[in-house]
């Protein structure tokens, strides 16, 4: 690995602005989180709460998609997670062996790692999916027991859906709305600077509507006039000296909430032509590289962890799973918030610890309090929201039954770092050379088209930007 490689440290847990809907992911998941798990507690079987969080995670997912797009992405999401849980829940009936299940665990993460992005399944991508199925490998399973444990997490997936997709019926083209807003916005923002950063920052937003408008389904009046306002961006970055800044901000202003969309003279537009996406099959051959070393980091995670004779080496394996980006440089960042973050998150845990243990609703509120937290904080940086991500995956191994607390610290803190030691070793050793190039591509793109009026592939936007912020939910 080159020296010239920037390692930065404060840069990785500076904080960022919160997201602009940071809200709705974080009651999404309080409402697809409380019921099920409340009704357990009612029932006296908190232990299959493991269970229901599963189906009940799927609601991280999508929220920034139309709700065409969205409907399908949940389906998938969820599919994704049953056909995961199934798989590990399977494993763990068969055998007992740590040996085997870790080498289970890390083929599964390597197959959701691949799959996530050759879909391009945004935040958090497959870092839920492998929490999941590497987590259920370790819970005591019989054969018997398996379809009645996914039923219930089929059951909470589809109540996560519909809370999902519930927001459609105040505003049903509210993401693209937002989206096109952004793009005006930054628009603006370049047409009055004429910097680098803000053009490459225009781009994105610009590759991000047309995505969310390309999502939207059946052609609709609002969503044709969203399209032009869309060109009208795009116009902005190729002749930023006949562009009205304050003309675009009072269009984004319109375009939010639910009063009609501005109408706009098209005759002077940009027609882009549709990118069609490439077959999926064209799109996952490329990443087989990030597949084998998501596989090779988590299996040599989870059997250092086992040599360390941590009881739930797991931990480690999800650790090293959730690190890879689409840089070396980005994925050291990750894993220097991924440290930062569980080792504060451990010391919330055991300030939590005397309320959770007073009973199994005490349990499920701290729980369902950590999810809000963990989606409102994680917006600004991975390390906040991890801060309130692991006492929550503490707690969840509470379900069944409770434990030392100091036990569950010493151990998570260990396979937290073994995991993000030997998840960076692996992306040194196996590297993501086309990543680093889109990542080079990126960066070096504002100099190059600066004034030009060029319009990059979406596509690869998109990918710089859903790797640089994949996993942001762990």
């Amino acid at each position: 690995m080159s020296s010239r490689i920037p390692l930065p440290v404060a840069g990785a847990l500076r904080l960022g602005r919160p997201p602009e809907i940071w809200f709705k992911p974080a009651l999404s998941v309080v409402a697809a989180v409380a019921p099920p798990n409340l009704t357990l507690v009612a029932l006296g079987r908190l232990d299959l709460a493991v269970y229901t969080m599963a189906g009940s995670l799927c609601a991280l997912y999508a929220h920034n998609r139309p709700y065409a797009a969205r409907a399908r992405a949940l389906a998938w999401v969820l599919l994704g997670m049953l056909a995961g849980l199934a798989a590990a829940l399977v494993a763990a009936s068969l055998t007992s062996s740590a040996v085997v299940l870790v080498a289970v665990g890390a083929t599964l993460a390597a197959v959701q790692k691949v799959l996530c992005d050759a879909t391009r399944t945004g935040p958090p991508g497959h870092v839920i999916l492998t929490f999941v199925s590497s987590a259920s490998l370790f819970v005591p399973q019989t054969l018997a027991q398996i379809p009645g444990h996914l039923a219930l997490a089929a059951a909470a997936g589809v109540w996560s859906w519909l809370v999902g997709m519930a927001p459609g019926l105040l505003r049903p083209h509210g993401p693209e709305r937002r989206a096109t807003a952004a793009a005006l916005r930054a628009a603006a923002t370049y047409a009055e600077s004429r910097d680098d950063h803000d053009l490459a920052q225009a781009r994105t937003a610009l590759a991000a509507a047309r995505h969310a408008l390309a999502g939207t389904g059946r052609a609709t009046d609002a969503r044709r006039a969203l399209s032009r306002l869309v060109d009208r961006a795009e116009i902005a970055l190729a002749a930023p000296a006949d562009a009205d800044p304050d003309l675009l901000r009072d269009w984004a202003r319109k375009v939010r909430g639910t009063r009609p969309v501005p109408l706009v003279d098209d005759r002077t537009l940009l027609r882009s032509a549709p990118v069609a996406p490439d077959p999926l099959w064209a799109r996952v051959r490329p990443l087989a590289r990030i597949g084998v070393r998501t596989a090779l980091g988590c299996a040599f995670a989870g059997y250092a962890s086992l040599a360390l004779g941590v009881g739930r080496p797991y931990w480690a394996l999800v650790t090293a799973a959730s690190l890879y980006q689409a840089s070396f440089t980005l994925t050291w960042g990750r894993g220097i918030q991924r440290v930062v973050g569980n080792l504060l998150g451990v010391l919330l845990f055991a300030a939590l610890v005397p309320l959770a243990h007073t009973g199994g609703l005490a349990l499920v509120l701290c729980c369902v309090s950590l999810n809000f937290g963990a989606e409102a904080l994680i917006g600004r940086n991975y390390w906040l929201g991890s801060v309130c991500v692991t006492p929550m995956a503490l707690l969840i191994t509470e379900f069944a039954g409770l434990q030392d607390p100091g036990r569950l610290i010493g151990e998570r803190v260990l396979d937290t770092l073994v995991g993000a030691f030997v998840g960076l070793l692996a992306a040194v050793v196996v590297p993501d050379r086309a990543g680093e190039r889109v990542v080079r591509s990126a960066r070096e793109a504002p100099r190059t088209l600066a004034g030009t009026g060029h319009r990059d592939d979406p596509h690869q936007d998109q990918r710089t930007h859903s790797d640089t912020t994949e996993g942001v939910r762990p």
